[in-house]
């Protein structure tokens, strides 16, 4: 991959980089073993969804039951949880079987690739007079994260956009229309706990993304940091005791309590960008199931739902909600995937500077040895 040694990579570019080399696991003979657990996991969403759903109309048929105090299809409709209950239970076992069966295979494909890549060449040494990074981290746990965390991201992400099919759908019908009336006017709006769902869902999203807009970089220059912790304290080991190297151990003792400093001041700030983040997200797990049953209040009172269809209902908006701020709920592991991903990244881009150094640089002309017959005089 060509690209201007001069120039520094934007984040498309990192991303871009990074695909490019990760999506061979399911290229090649290691599709074989990538494609089954993948297909797997999308089966196991699919799945899930439908128990979901399930669980969705039982809030409906037991709250229903329960407002007309019957008794017997209370029972019967307790009895109708257990199986509902055990399905997600077993489900939920398998998907982190699938998944973490997905992240080991792709992990060992992905760290395979950047040590044969490490070691070709020139690159190894190349890498080594690079001051202040340790390469192997980044191939030993940016690379694990760098492919840990897309696949649970991808696991949630194809949820959340099936969960907000089906269940926009059931809002859309049971909610109905909303009466206003208000200073002598009247006013009906249609479909109104989908528009609420949607609104309050990008309301949030904004707020998130504008509040802890700084969290990805604050986890990149935090990892930065750490790297360059390490690969200090593993240089001071290497540095000898004999009294002509004595001030070069202390200027080094020095340096590794400035960088020291520098991580600590990083976590506080990564602390910081949390406590924000932290903020939104938890308010939200609090606020939105009383907003959708205060929603539903008012055609419950009107008699225009029943009690069982309240409960379907907002069972149903928090579904919504959840699946409309996927974002927001899984900000934090897109911070953490995109500064591991870059890292990578960085390492391929390096790799790609060298080789297009070395293809670039002129050949010495092969001389031929003493006494031998030009080539085809033979």
């Amino acid at each position: 991959m060509a690209r201007d040694p001069d120039t520094t990579p934007d984040q498309g570019q990192l991303a871009a980089r990074f695909w490019v080399s990760a999506s061979g696991f399911w290229r090649g003979r290691s599709a074989r073993r990538a494609w089954p657990v993948t297909l797997l996991i999308v089966a196991i969403v699919v799945l899930e969804l439908a128990v979901q759903y399930g669980m969705n109309l039982w809030y409906r048929h037991f709250f229903d039951a329960f407002g007309r105090k019957d008794g017997p299809t209370v029972w019967l409709e307790t009895l109708i949880f257990v199986p509902l209950v055990a399905a997600s239970v077993i489900l939920a076992i398998l998907s982190v079987w699938a998944r973490m069966a997905t992240q080991r295979r792709w992990r060992e494909w992905l760290s395979r690739y950047l040590i044969d890549h490490w070691l070709a060449d020139s690159h190894y040494l190349a890498l080594e007079l690079d001051a202040g990074e340790l390469p192997e981290y980044r191939i030993a746990e940016d690379a694990r994260i760098a492919t840990e965390v897309p696949v649970d991201l991808a696991y949630g992400l194809l949820t959340a956009f099936l969960t907000a099919v089906v269940f926009v759908v059931v809002l859309w019908r049971i909610g109905g229309s909303l009466a206003i009336h208000a200073f002598g006017m009247s006013l009906v709006v249609p479909a109104y706990l989908v528009i609420a769902v949607i609104v309050y869902s990008a309301v949030l999203t904004t707020a998130m993304l504008a509040i802890a807009r700084h969290l990805p970089k604050a986890v990149e220059v935090k990892n930065q940091a750490e790297a360059e912790l390490r690969s200090m304290a593993s240089s001071l080991r290497q540095i000898k005791a004999p009294p002509t190297i004595v001030g070069k151990r202390t200027a080094h003792l020095r340096g590794l309590r400035r960088v020291l400093n520098k991580v600590i001041q990083r976590w506080r700030d990564l602390a910081g960008e949390l406590m924000r983040f932290t903020l939104l997200s938890h308010a939200n797990i609090l606020i939105a199931p009383a907003i959708a049953w205060i929603l539903c209040a008012p055609n419950y009172l009107r008699g225009t739902m029943t009690l069982g269809e309240v409960a379907q209902a907002a069972a149903a908006f928090v579904s919504v909600q959840t699946a409309l701020n996927w974002v927001v709920g899984n900000y934090q592991h897109l911070a953490e995937w995109t500064a591991s991903v870059n890292r990578v990244s960085s390492l391929l881009f390096t790799w790609d500077r060298i080789d297009d150094i070395e293809e670039s640089a002129p050949r010495a002309p092969v001389q031929a040895k003493s006494g031998s017959a030009p080539a085809g005089l033979n």
